[in-house]
């Protein structure tokens, strides 16, 4: 949305949080940015660590980052389920606007892997006065497409496929793969591997490059989370996630690509599911239209209500390609197992 806001003349400061500072990459178009601690989950061996999230994260410095952010001469506040920005701006009475997918779950779509926990995190994470949840299917509710870029597509390598497992061991996400030498895996991590095949390229996290790999690759591998399964959806890319265990987001995601035959699913890192997904899992596209335009034109009217007819209406100018029926996803939850 960055440049949408820009283009319309807003005045913008953005705050991120949840990652180190210095893990943060390619900044520049976000200006004189703020950054604090947040709060963030852990995780181990593939799943979310409930311990070490409690233990890693600092609740007393959350409480004073909440209490001292200041937003006199703001208008209204944008919450991404950033949680600092959002307490603060409930904490004071400051009209908040929440978009992301995360708010997606307060309306009925698929949902499965939920617990009193999981509905509290999702309720109290980062709370917002108005709600504009994302989703790759409308599910009959008042929800919008994703906010992604539209790509221009390049020259695809049927052999090229892109990884990126951030939550698993470096060193298991190389045994899943070393056997299909037929294939180029370009694997993003933070985490170094000294002995690995040739087929295996592991590289830094870098935006830009990350995207070129993306738009000439024939398939992604990745956890189930929402903005790399939608980009790979709108260029195409064949899909398979494996959803981070004990998150319910992640279980919920893999729920409705499965069910909708948009991806395909695996429950561990299994090299069986890999080896079919390789052969003979063939690609879905869906082109979305530009979703950042339409929500910032929606802020700029100021009445900030969710219309069920302006959300149909970017609906409508949503185009899927070759999905297996050969026409746009049934409308009806009961198709997507939703609870």
């Amino acid at each position: 949305m960055a440049p949408h806001l820009k283009a319309a003349g807003v005045e913008v400061t953005y705050l991120f949080s949840g990652r180190p500072k210095d893990h943060l990459f390619e900044m520049d178009r976000f200006g004189d940015y703020q950054w604090r601690r947040g709060l963030t989950f852990s995780t181990q061996a593939g799943r979310v660590s409930y311990a070490r999230t409690a233990f890693n994260n600092d609740l007393r410095q959350f409480y004073r980052d909440v209490k001292q952010l200041d937003f006199s001469g703001y208008d209204l506040v944008i919450t991404d389920f950033e949680p600092v920005t959002a307490w603060a701006a409930k904490l004071k009475k400051i009209k908040t606007v929440g978009i992301g997918h995360q708010y997606a779950f307060g309306h009925t779509i698929p949902i499965t892997g939920d617990d009193v926990l999981a509905r509290t995190v999702m309720r109290y994470f980062a709370p917002a006065s108005i709600k504009l949840g994302l989703h790759w299917y409308h599910f009959n509710q008042p929800i919008l497409p994703p906010i992604i870029e539209t790509p221009v597509v390049d020259a695809v390598h049927p052999d090229k496929i892109l990884v990126y497992l951030p939550f698993e061991d470096i060193r298991a996400v190389a045994r899943l793969l070393e056997r299909f030498d037929d294939y180029q895996f370009h694997v993003y991590s933070n985490a170094d591997l000294e002995h690995k095949p040739d087929h295996i390229h592991v590289k830094r996290l870098s935006r830009s490059g990350f995207q070129s790999d993306l738009k000439d690759s024939a398939g992604v591998i990745s956890n189930a989370g929402f903005e790399l399964a939608s980009e790979a959806l709108q260029l195409g890319k064949k899909l398979l996630v494996k959803p981070l265990r004990a998150q319910m987001e992640q279980l919920s995601n893999a729920l409705a690509l499965e069910q909708a035959q948009l991806g395909t699913v695996m429950a561990e890192l299994d090299r069986a599911v890999v080896a079919f997904w390789l052969k003979r899992t063939k690609a879905v596209k869906i082109t979305y239209p530009k979703v950042a335009q339409f929500v910032v034109e929606w802020l700029l009217r100021g009445d900030l209500r969710v219309d069920p007819a302006w959300t149909q209406q970017i609906w409508d100018r949503v185009i899927y390609h070759d999905h297996p029926a050969n026409e746009p996803i049934d409308g009806t939850v009961s198709l997507m197992g939703a609870n």
